[in-house]
């Protein structure tokens, strides 16, 4: 699995962020029993800046936490059956790994949701890298019963890697 990480936010993380990335990354895309090595992006920046891209990309001129920006078009999620019929538009063509996304995530909301939640920054940055990459495999929360879809998910792969409230 490729993830690139660019950390452009002038606030530092006091947490070892990529460990967390990585590993709940992959713990995701096990979970998910995704048959590909794969490649993301995640962005590590500040409130003004993921608001900025909120409102470009959503139209919703306040930050958010975290955004997820899927490559892949699924007709369910998490069926990765479909993907190699469209090998040129799903997968890099220089390693082979499939595709899957780009994230966003504010630091800022890292640290005030720990806090507002009382848990720990890395527990925080965890769920939001969870959540995003159940987006990227196709989940949506518009419904409350896909909702409660991602929410137990979140909640597994999570504790599967000992990231627990």
């Amino acid at each position: 699995m490729t993830i690139n990480i660019e950390y452009e936010a002038v606030k530092k993380l006091e947490i070892p962020y990529e460990e967390i990335i990585t590993s709940v990354a992959e713990e995701a895309l096990d979970y998910e029993d995704c048959p590909y090595e794969a490649e993301i992006n995640v962005l590590l920046t500040d409130n003004e800046d993921i608001r900025q891209i909120n409102q470009e990309y959503r139209k919703i001129d306040s930050p958010t936490d975290v955004l997820s920006f899927p490559m892949v078009e699924y007709e369910t999620p998490s069926d990765f059956d479909h993907l190699e019929e469209e090998e040129y538009d799903s997968f890099n063509p220089e390693t082979g790994e499939l595709l899957l996304g780009d994230i966003v995530v504010s630091v800022d909301k890292v640290e005030e949701q720990a806090e507002k939640y009382g848990h720990s920054m890395e527990r925080e940055l965890a769920f939001l890298v969870a959540h995003s990459m159940l987006h990227l495999c196709g989940y949506d929360h518009m419904e409350e019963e896909e909702r409660l879809v991602m929410e137990r998910k979140q909640e597994e792969i999570l504790s599967r890697r000992g990231y627990v409230r």
